[in-house]
């Protein structure tokens, strides 16, 4: 049985992790980078380090040291275009955190590294203090993510319903913990 560690990320991490959010995009999404949809990417000490609601959190395999898995957060709701008008307008930015770029490695997945991911950014979210709803959208495309994101969140909207199919995303909220009673991981099933 393997450990992980769930942490914020350094400035040492961000290759790792860049690494494993671009092999995401190009083996399970089969979009490859795209500049508009994945800019966070290439840089994501900018877009998650430096900002102060911001984070990216990395999962670290405790045998080798290596980065296995992230999860981000920031303060920018979904924008309208391309997310349907209605979505746009329930999650604003500023008050909504944005769940991104929740990956794990194949090898690692099963061993309940993106619900830690995900409880840790929870976390986060409470802890800021500002923010009212927590969002993300996933591509029901992707092994699992429609299951794994239906066991955690609750569902506003998906895409493949709208006329034309839309962009085929399913968009989902999150339940935001604050009475301190129970942890994020508590809310989110583990």
């Amino acid at each position: 049985m393997r450990d992980y560690c769930i942490r914020p990320a350094t400035p040492d991490d961000l290759d790792g992790a860049r690494a494993v959010m671009l092999d995401t995009v190009y083996r399970d999404f089969g979009t490859g980078y795209v500049p508009r949809w994945h800019g966070d990417i290439i840089d994501p000490g900018s877009a998650y380090l430096a900002p102060a609601r911001h984070t990216l959190l990395v999962a670290v395999d405790e045998r080798d040291g290596a980065v296995v898995g992230t999860g981000a957060l920031d303060s920018r709701g979904p924008a309208h275009p391309p997310n349907p008008l209605a979505v746009a307008e329930r999650f604003p930015s500023g008050v909504t955190a944005q769940l991104r770029r929740i990956y794990v490695r194949p090898e690692h997945r099963r061993h309940g590294i993106a619900r830690r991911l995900v409880g840790a950014l929870l976390d986060f979210a409470a802890a800021d203090g500002g923010y009212r709803a927590v969002y993300l959208h996933t591509d029901p495309a992707v092994p699992g993510a429609e299951a794994f994101w239906r066991s955690l969140g609750h569902l506003v909207h998906d895409e493949r319903t709208d006329p034309g199919g839309g962009n085929g995303v399913m968009h989902f909220e999150l339940p935001m913990v604050r009475d301190g009673a129970h942890t994020a991981l508590e809310a989110v099933g583990r």
